[in-house]
């Protein structure tokens, strides 16, 4: 039997996030049929630009803009209601219809009291905070593991909703109270109210079986692109444990957040920038902090789409990506803000790290030994040519072609294309 190759592409984030998803993801829109957020909430932001205006979401997939495409929220995703409403009509504000938006009746839903208890959680840790965005993403998918969490079917059935929406507050009322000593409270009226006459509204039509849509565009062999959030060493079980997020944004966990089978991605796209960054806490390797760090920090606009806090800035680590490359299976490389690089007289690259006066090209488990690495470099001559024009690899200066081969050669997986601004146009793909 004849193994079938679907049209599907996953756009992964190779870091900790915040490496341009969004971009490559609107790159790939345009001639893409269906675009899927599969994992996570709004607690990871993506910025577009379309039509030279900037647009910023956390929680709708990019292809929105493009009317022609189905836009999915699945079920692997938290859905934030507030937030989700908010966008639907920032979006219409700006001339966007948001009719073709799909969201899965499986999604759970993250309640006021999600974002209470992950604030307390947060404050109770002291120095072992791992630098949460406070938006209930955490506790969300603690419900949903204790099978207790509220899904965005239930608002299809109000006596049900009201029923597992009671429980739920009774719960988390006593444990805000008795644990964390926090005089706020949740009513379910109010709650319920809100929710049933300002917010479903909006947004009752938009609610299906993605698993089923998804299964029928795959098999009809439509292009389908999924839209990862957040970044591979975020993952829950493969990223810097505890300095991670709370759900799996590595190509495999498609599957089970989608409903479809491990076959279903054909082409797995590694999204990293041209140099390093980090929000929040957590160990960093490559991390420095001079006049350099800050150059580019202010150059590449590197702070939270969505916590507005300023990025860590660390020189490339090969050792990451090779690692992100052999969890994730990446069939190609995107290399993002290579422009940002142009004036800085040297680069350097993260080849291997030293660990109890051994070298090692692996990401240790624990987070002490990680913490205890130290970054082994090499040295590349910089480029001072404004590439941000270039619409070749060739167009490149000759240091900046040498920087990216060497990247491709460390990790073993090819660059398929480059960034050198940010718009649409400044996306290069690499023959």
């Amino acid at each position: 039997m004849l193994e079938t190759k679907y049209q599907t592409t996953a756009v992964i984030g190779s870091q900790w996030g915040d490496e341009g998803k969004g971009k490559i993801t609107d790159y790939f829109a345009q001639n893409a049929d269906v675009i899927v957020r599969w994992s996570g909430g709004d607690n990871a932001g993506h910025t577009i630009v379309f039509d030279n205006k900037k647009f910023k979401l956390s929680i709708i997939p990019s292809g929105i803009f493009n009317q022609k495409v189905t836009c999915v929220i699945a079920n692997g995703c938290v859905v934030n209601l507030e937030k989700l409403v908010s966008e639907i009509n920032y979006l219409k504000e700006n001339g966007y219809s948001c009719e073709n938006l799909k969201i899965s009746d499986r999604a759970h839903i993250i309640f006021p009291y999600h974002s209470a208890l992950d604030e307390c959680q947060e404050l109770a840790r002291k120095e072992q905070a791992i630098g949460t965005t406070k938006k209930g993403i955490g506790p969300c998918y603690a419900d949903k593991m204790n099978r207790v969490g509220i899904r965005i079917g239930d608002l299809l059935d109000k006596e049900e909703f009201v029923k597992k929406l009671t429980f739920n507050v009774e719960h988390k009322n006593k444990i805000l109270k008795l644990v964390y000593n926090c005089q706020e409270t949740f009513d379910v009226t109010k709650i319920t109210d809100r929710i049933f006459n300002e917010l479903l509204p909006q947004f009752q039509n938009y609610i299906t079986d993605t698993r089923v849509l998804l299964d029928e565009k795959v098999k009809a062999n439509q292009i389908v692109l999924f839209e990862g959030a957040q970044g591979s060493l975020l993952d829950l079980d493969h990223g810097t444990y505890p300095f991670v997020t709370s759900s799996h944004p590595i190509a495999s966990s498609i599957a089970t957040g989608t409903g479809l089978c491990l076959k279903a991605v054909t082409n797995i796209i590694g999204i990293t920038k041209a140099y390093n960054t980090r929000v929040g806490e957590g160990v960093f390797p490559t991390e420095f902090e001079d006049e350099i760090a800050r150059t580019i920090r202010e150059v590449g606009n590197e702070y939270g789409t969505v916590s507005k806090r300023p990025r860590r800035i660390g020189w490339f680590d090969a050792v990451i990506l090779k690692y992100s490359a052999e969890i994730n299976g990446f069939t190609g490389l995107a290399i993002m803000l290579l422009d940002v690089l142009s004036g800085i007289k040297e680069l350097k690259i993260c080849t291997s790290y030293l660990l109890n006066n051994q070298e090692i090209k692996y990401v240790p488990s624990q987070i002490k030994n990680f913490a205890q690495c130290q970054p082994q470099f090499i040295t590349m001559p910089g480029w001072t040519e404004d590439i941000t024009k270039v619409t070749s690899f060739d167009q490149l200066p000759i240091n900046a072609q040498n920087y990216l081969k060497k990247i491709s050669e460390l990790v073993g997986v090819p660059i398929t294309m480059f960034s050198v601004g940010p718009n649409r146009t400044q996306t290069i793909l690499v023959q």
